[in-house]
């Protein structure tokens, strides 16, 4: 069946009154009550993996959440009001950024934070003009798959590091997140990321572990520590991964709208893309960590069954004021590397379950040579960190990984292909992820 178009709004904040129905598409509304309360679930759903993002790269996090508030605003206002997504802090970013931030300082890293964005902006408006066709014939399931779960296997060391500076509490966090999985349903068990969080820090405030004197000393209400971006050629390289992935986010979360809507919003993808871009630009010309759409929403958004994006205007605006307010920047910022090190073990490895799940999603098969070391040779690449210095360019093993993969694939479909001794299913390239 051929999914329907997008209802127009009667006005841009035309936001229709719900009847008596259980499903709220995105044109619609709640009562203001009832609207602003999915909009403060929203906040709790993104709030345990955006804070996250600046505690493990030193960004400040009252920052971070301010841009992430004004960049799901953004968001909204370029797609129109009518593709409901919240734009939290990427974890992809993590890595580059510290790498970044110990060659150059932090200035490097918001630089190349404004490069993704920037190149974001670029893919936005051509698949806005172009499609996304030529995205799945350069980016097949087996190079995405493969990017995505390098970019997360590769911060094993730093999980590593932290888990090591309090073994104690890294396992009490680790035996929670797990416990709140399968003990709760609901909210509570989409939220186990968060509520580990929170009971380790309780857990390792009991035992001296958290320095609070900061949190003492911070106002309750200022603004945030802002910083401007430096640009070093040199840490630029391993920073383009990341927008593959953020493409790849993008796309996917656009689809799953569809899917949860029965809308068709694919006319969408070029703007959210833009969107985003545009959104982690002005990110990281203030301080503040890429942003990308987040999964964490759409689980809130299956669970109530409410689209609206006037609930994400809500939480948007309420982001806004938690990062107008120091005192809360300061408590994330005192979590100690004890709770970050269990939680990150966990943490890390589901972004790299997430390539293993485009390529199950997508079939990809492993029988094929040219699947076979398109992944093995790029994640042993990333995993390993290789490194490699030309000049004044420095490529880390994610980058390296990325353009291992890439070129893998395409010299061997080509190449083999012409010989006769590669094979390409075309469903391997033309797969929308």
């Amino acid at each position: 069946m051929t999914k329907q178009e997008p209802q127009a709004r009667t006005s841009f904040f035309g936001w229709q009154l719900a009847g008596d129905t259980d499903v709220i598409a995105p044109h619609e509304r709640l009562s203001w009550p009832k609207t602003v309360g999915i909009g403060l679930q929203h906040v709790v759903a993104m709030f345990g993996a955006t804070f996250l993002v600046p505690v493990l790269t030193g960004f400040p996090p009252a920052t971070t959440l301010l841009f992430s508030g004004i960049g799901t605003i953004l968001f909204l206002l370029i797609t129109r009001n009518q593709l409901p997504s919240y734009l939290g802090s990427s974890f992809a970013i993590i890595a580059p950024v510290l790498a970044a931030t110990a060659s150059h300082g932090q200035g490097s890293a918001l630089g190349g934070i404004v490069l993704v964005g920037a190149l974001l902006v670029v893919i936005g408006v051509v698949v806005h003009f172009a499609g996304t066709g030529w995205i799945h014939a350069l980016m097949p399931p087996i190079v995405t798959g493969t990017i995505v779960a390098l970019i997360g296997l590769n911060l094993a060391p730093t999980a590593k590091t932290n888990y090591e500076q309090d073994a104690l509490t890294a396992t009490v966090v680790l035996v929670l997140l797990i416990a709140s999985l399968v003990l709760f349903k609901g909210l509570i068990g989409r939220l186990a990321i968060f509520v580990s969080v929170v009971l380790g820090y309780f857990f390792a405030l009991v035992r001296d572990k958290v320095d609070t004197d900061p949190i003492g000393a911070a106002d309750w209400i200022g603004f945030p520590e802002f910083q401007s971006p430096t640009f070093h050629l040199s840490v630029l390289p391993m920073f383009l991964p990341v927008v593959l992935v953020l493409v790849v986010e993008n796309i996917g979360h656009v689809k799953s709208i569809n899917t949860m809507t029965g809308l068709n919003y694919d006319k969408k993808i070029g703007r959210a893309l833009a969107a985003d871009g545009l959104a982690t630009v002005l990110a990281g010309s203030g301080g503040g960590s890429a942003t990308t759409t987040y999964a964490e929403n759409i689980g809130v958004m299956a669970a109530t069954k409410v689209y609206s994006t006037a609930a994400y205007w809500v939480a948007g605006v309420a982001a806004i004021l938690l990062g107008l307010s120091p005192k809360v920047g300061a408590v994330i910022a005192s979590v100690p590397p004890g709770v970050l090190g269990g939680v990150t073990t966990a943490l890390y490895g589901l972004v790299g379950i997430l390539g293993v799940h485009i390529w199950v999603t997508n079939k990809v098969d492993f029988s094929k040579p040219v699947n076979q070391f398109t992944a093995a040779i790029a994640l042993v690449i990333g995993i390993a960190d290789f490194s490699w210095t030309v000049g004044d360019l420095s490529f880390g093993g994610i980058a390296l990984g990325a353009i291992a993969a890439l070129l893998i694939y395409h010299v061997m479909r080509v190449v083999g292909g012409w010989r006769g001794t590669v094979v390409v299913d075309k469903a391997d390239v033309d797969s929308p992820h």
